[in-house]
């Protein structure tokens, strides 16, 4: 069986369709209970642990290493689904990762391995190719929340797009050294004085559900514009470059050869596609965009179906997304649903701090 933890209780019934075996979800109350909950509901060393991200479960990791038990850490993947994550929406795609995990440099990760490592075949380089050629027509990112419209920017100023980020967000912790999106904002404008600097809030801190939210007015003393509810699209499609410290944003920028400058260390980073401020040093390959798609949404993460919850591949996954947006963003009940949802944990996060 498999055996789960740090999963919140809202994403049991999401995650189960990821997985063949029986799943078997530990949350106690205490945190110093879980090694004993979980072997009262049986785990042994036939079983396979599944922790989320990189939260930390220390008796039951010595468990797992004293009686060789599998390991893996899971995420979210790159094309998540229409709505936010933190809006408790049913994901599409998942990572499983027995080394480490994807945003985590420290130490290799399955994604690290992959493209360090894979020699990738010729029907792999296709397939990531269309992907790629597809998720940019049809305007495909990893939420898909906010509708694509054209903006207004000046034609004789270089254009430099800042994806704001969710500040306590792990990646940031472990691949940018805590650094915040203010700090961001004051280095690009460091790095290019004279461009025109557009910032683009997460939507995850813009709707309120998670930390990163810079005061207006210090934003703009280092950028020149700051867009909101639109599709990342809509800022690419005026970029000359993008500066980020590990948002997915910076991959979906190469995938359109965006110039991209890089502060933290994005799984994306050290492979000869981007400008890095840090190197990771295991890191000695140079790829092509491709076999960096091929080896990111191809071999990387799992799908299920948005409307079967059938495992499946990328295809089948973005081939629906058009329908899924559409319904999604025209749906009241999935507007007071998200309200709710925000709402609640606004009242939570003032009842614990």
């Amino acid at each position: 069986m498999n055996y789960f933890f740090g999963f919140s209780y809202w994403k049991h019934p999401l995650i189960e369709p990821f997985f063949d075996k029986q799943s078997v979800f530990i949350n106690p109350f205490f945190k110093r209970e879980y090694l004993k909950k979980a072997l009262q509901k049986g785990m042994n060393n036939k079983s396979s642990i599944y922790i989320w991200g990189k939260k930390e479960f220390p008796e039951v990791e010595q468990y797992a290493h004293d009686h060789a038990i599998a390991l893996f850490r899971v995420e979210d993947g790159f094309i998540r689904s229409v709505g936010l994550g933190s809006d408790l929406t049913q994901p599409y795609s998942l990572v499983v990762d027995s080394r480490g995990i994807y945003f985590d440099p420290t130490a290799e990760s399955d994604l690290e391995h992959i493209l360090q490592n894979h020699l990738f075949s010729k029907a792999e380089i296709g397939r990531a190719r269309d992907i790629r050629h597809y998720l940019i027509e049809k305007k495909i990112s990893k939420y898909n929340l906010y509708s694509n419209v054209e903006l207004a920017l000046p034609k004789d100023k270089k254009i430099i797009i800042v994806p704001g980020q969710v500040e306590d967000d792990a990646s940031i912790l472990y691949g940018a050294n805590g650094m915040s999106n203010l700090k961001l904002l004051q280095q690009t404008r460091i790095n290019r004085p004279d461009a025109y600097i557009v910032y683009k809030p997460h939507p995850d801190v813009l709707v309120g559900n998670r930390v990163g939210a810079v005061i207006e007015s210090d934003a703009l003393s280092y950028c020149d514009r700051i867009v909101t509810e639109v599709g990342i699209d809509s800022v690419l499609a005026c970029a000359d470059e993008v500066h980020t410290m590990t948002s997915l944003v910076g991959f979906e920028a190469m995938m359109r050869g965006i110039k991209v400058v890089t502060y933290g260390v994005p799984f994306y980073a050290g492979w000869g596609l981007s400008e890095d401020s840090h190197r990771c040093e295991r890191r000695s390959r140079i790829l092509n965009i491709d076999e960096l798609v091929a080896g990111a949404y191809l071999l990387y993460p799992r799908y299920i179906h948005p409307e079967t919850k059938m495992q499946c591949e990328i295809e089948e996954v973005v081939n629906v997304f058009e329908r899924e947006r559409s319904v999604y963003r025209n749906s009241i009940t999935q507007k007071v649903r998200n309200w709710m949802s925000r709402k609640s944990q606004q009242i939570y996060r003032i009842i614990r701090d």
